[in-house]
C-alpha cells in the first residue's frame, strides 16, 4: 500500500515522500503515530498544495534574507577598545560583542550565527560573516580602533 509520510521516518523515507509499506505497518505504526496517511488522490492533491505553499514560503524567506544580507554588508561596526603600545588589544572582539552591536543597529542575530575567521586581537578593519539564512551569508565590516585614554 502507498502512503504519504508527514515526517521523515528512518530507513523508510523523508517528509512528503510517497512510499510503499505493508498494510500492517501502516495500521499499527505509522497511522497511530500520525506519521503518514494513505496515498489517495485527494491526499496527493493536498500534498501538492502543501508543497507549493512551502516552496512559496521558502522563496519569500530567501528573498527577505538576501535583502537583510545586503543591508548588513553596508554596515560597519566600530569598536573602541583599550590596546597596548604595539596596537594589540587587551582581550579580543568576540561574536557576542558583535551580536550586541548589531542589536544596537536593529538586527537581532544569534551569536552562534556569527563566524569570525580569525580572532580579532588587533586594531584594524576585519570582515565577519553573519549567517542570515541557511543559504545566505552577509558580510559585516568590523573596525577596531584604539580607545583614547584621558590623563
Amino acid at each position: 500500500m502507498d502512503v504519504i509520510l508527514f515526517e521523515t521516518v528512518p530507513n523508510l523515507g523523508s517528509q512528503g515522500s510517497i512510499v510503499s509499506v505493508t498494510p500492517g505497518y501502516f495500521r499499527n505504526y505509522l497511522s497511530p503515530r500520525q506519521l503518514a496517511v494513505e496515498a489517495t488522490e485527494a491526499n496527493k492533491r493536498r500534498l501538492q498544495e502543501k508543497l507549493r505553499r512551502f516552496e512559496r514560503q521558502a522563496q519569500e524567506e530567501l528573498h527577505a534574507a538576501k535583502t537583510e544580507a545586503e543591508k548588513l554588508e553596508a554596515l560597519t561596526l566600530t569598536f573602541r577598545l583599550k590596546a597596548g603600545e604595539d596596537d594589540r588589544l587587551f582581550g579580543s572582539v568576540t561574536n557576542a560583542q558583535i551580536a550586541d552591536e548589531l542589536a544596537k543597529h536593529g538586527y537581532q542575530v544569534d551569536r552562534h550565527r556569527i563566524a569570525i575567521p580569525e580572532p580579532i586581537k588587533g586594531l584594524g578593519m576585519y570582515t565577519v560573516e553573519v549567517r542570515v539564512h541557511h543559504d545566505v551569508v552577509g558580510k559585516v565590516k568590523v573596525l577596531v580602533e584604539k580607545q583614547e585614554t584621558v590623563s
